[in-house]
């Protein structure tokens, strides 16, 4: 009895290094983006080539974590980078659990003021993460170390300047605007921004094979000339099912369809898994 339970604890051994092996050959030259299906709210997950582990927003709750057991090794409990697009509360609830459960190095934020119990908490939690923190502002940028094959990038697109400490009337305008590039594909993040924070961002390198579409489909984003501009060959919605804002709006598909866009939506196709080889993109 005791020999069968020590063949079994080694062939258990033998398939979590095995399951490792191939967890770790499969992403050795991809670079994975996915768009959780979180209801209505934003949250993205990116896996780099060399390991690096990002996420873009939380989403409005828990179901974020249950995503996240489904991307990562079920041993692996640190997230490298968490970018919070603005404080908002389908944006940055999950994120707090997030930071309750996982170590989160390092964190991209405004530093926008707002006042809510969430945004409190997330305060207080990004204080006792001790994780680094940056002030996102347009010019910066994080790169990924290695091989050109692997090289990847993330640039900051908006805000303009420094937010920190700042009141606005509408957080939604102060969404951080990422652009990430590996090789020779390349995704743009745009939060909630409006079309008025849009119409500023034609003068910047904003093309894209990849456009997380802005405010859930909301009209009160995707404005025509921008759409034009980025040029997508995907645009991804993440809304939830029967939301009562109407999202996404008619108009917006409307302008989507009209430069031949490929349209996916995270309540319809639920989780949205595009991987990157740096020359050709991979929808899953």
């Amino acid at each position: 009895m005791k020999k069968a339970f020590v063949v079994l604890v080694i062939l258990f051994g033998l398939n979590i290094l095995a399951w490792v092996a191939v967890y770790d050959l499969s992403q050795s030259q991809l670079l994975e983006v996915v768009f959780f299906d979180v209801g209505q709210g934003d949250s993205i997950f990116i896996a780099t080539p060399q390991g690096h582990q990002i996420l873009i927003d939380g989403g409005p709750d828990e179901t974020v974590l249950e995503n996240l057991g489904k991307e990562m090794p079920f041993w692996d409990r640190t997230i490298d980078l968490i970018i919070l697009s603005h404080p908002e509360h389908d944006h940055i609830s999950g994120l707090i659990e997030v930071l309750k459960r996982y170590k989160v190095e390092n964190i991209l934020w405004t530093g926008v003021l707002r006042d809510t119990s969430e945004y409190r908490q997330w305060q207080e939690l990004i204080k006792e993460e001790r994780a680094r923190i940056t002030i996102a502002r347009a010019g910066q940028q994080i790169q990924g170390s290695g091989s050109n094959l692997k090289r990847w990038a993330i640039e900051v697109l908006f805000p303009f300047e420094s937010l920190e400490g700042k009141e606005v009337k509408n957080t939604n305008n102060t969404s951080v605007v990422v652009r990430l590039v590996y090789g020779d594909n390349s995704f743009l993040f745009t939060g909630d921004a409006y079309k008025s924070i849009e119409r500023q961002l034609l003068e910047t390198a904003i093309d894209a094979d990849v456009l997380k579409v802005g405010h859930h489909g909301s009209k009160t984003s995707s404005a025509q000339e921008f759409i034009e501009k980025v040029s997508p060959d995907i645009a991804v919605i993440q809304c939830g099912k029967d939301n009562h804002y109407g999202h996404p709006s008619q108009e917006t598909l409307e302008i989507l369809e009209k430069y031949g866009i490929n349209i996916f939506r995270t309540d319809l196709d639920g989780d949205i898994k595009i991987l990157c080889n740096s020359q050709s993109l991979i929808l899953k």
